[in-house]
């Protein structure tokens, strides 16, 4: 299978191109290398240096015949849609509308799509939040994530063209950075694997779902057989404190330090937590990593990069 993988270069991208690759499929990375690396990238994956919403999209992927497109690509950064709207809404929604243009062009019958759960639910009026929860996006990023949603519904309803929906929870694993919605686990790694205290604002009682970015490869692997669309939670059905995650990674790499605390951030979330028994049911999936197996293997990663 010929996939185009958008944001490819990036921490979850380059996770599922690896797993694609290894399964024998011919994987297209169209990323700008704004938050991406090349040295994410696998030597199997052809690759092109470019935004998705370049005009000439259909230019740039001329001498590829592509049979689904796994969207990727996004500001993830939930600060900087929040300071730059403009810019958010250029990338997630103008460039996603570019790539579903491209789609309807060339007769590309379906998109796996990265969409955010807790972003989209807003803060939770029960927990955990099934598919079904109201939507309240609160951030430009969560407002341009749900928008894309409703282009798919359009596009499959005008043109045929079938969407998987994935709501990932807080995502952490190897080659994560420090910003989007789950930096908060690479930065406390890297900041006790420096010997610096972690920062926590508020008191760390909030609470978050997070899922190992193999665990998310691999519900990407299961969407490609998927016939039809859907819309998914994928997470771990769990909610852990930032304190509890920050005192596990302090745990695993046997630090001294000890964690610091900040004024809360204004409007950040208290509790979230997804239910994931849609896409146990729908997809065949769920987690195969634990917490703490999935947080051990994040740490030595790190820790074979210094």
């Amino acid at each position: 299978m010929n996939i185009l993988l958008t944001g490819g270069a990036g921490f979850i991208g380059s996770n599922i191109a690896d797993a694609y690759s290894s399964m024998g499929h011919e994987v297209i990375i169209i990323d700008n290398l704004k938050t991406g690396h090349k040295k994410n990238l696998s030597g199997k994956c052809k690759f092109i240096n470019a935004d998705i919403f370049n005009d000439n999209l259909d230019e740039l992927l001329r001498n590829y015949k592509i049979d689904i497109i796994n969207h990727h690509a996004a500001n993830i950064d939930l600060r900087k849609s929040v300071s730059d709207p403009l810019y958010d809404a250029r990338t997630n929604i103008y460039g996603s509308l570019n790539l579903l243009e491209f789609a309807k062009k060339r007769n590309i019958k379906k998109i796996i799509y990265a969409s955010t759960g807790g972003s989209v639910y807003g803060e939770q009026q029960y927990y955990p939040a099934d598919e079904k929860h109201p939507l309240n996006p609160q951030t430009p990023y969560a407002i341009s994530k749900l928008a894309v949603e409703y282009y798919l519904h359009f596009y499959k309803r005008f043109y045929g063209i079938d969407y998987n929906i994935l709501r990932y929870s807080n995502v952490y694993g190897e080659r994560q950075g420090l910003t989007g919605e789950a930096g908060v686990i690479s930065i406390f790694i890297k900041k006790f694997l420096s010997g610096d205290q972690p920062l926590i604002f508020g008191d760390g009682s909030n609470t978050r779902d997070f899922v190992y970015v193999k665990d998310v490869s691999e519900a990407n692997i299961k969407a490609l057989d998927f016939n039809g669309s859907l819309t998914l939670n994928i997470s771990s059905g769990k909610e852990t404190s930032i304190n509890n995650v920050c005192e596990k990674i302090k745990f695993i790499l046997n630090s001294d330090r000890n964690k610091q605390h900040a004024d809360p951030i204004e409007g950040e979330q208290s509790r979230s937590v997804l239910s994931n028994s849609a896409a146990k049911k729908i997809l065949g999936w769920e987690p195969s990593f634990t917490l703490k197996e999935g947080l051990f293997n994040t740490c030595e990663w790190f820790r074979s990069q210094k």
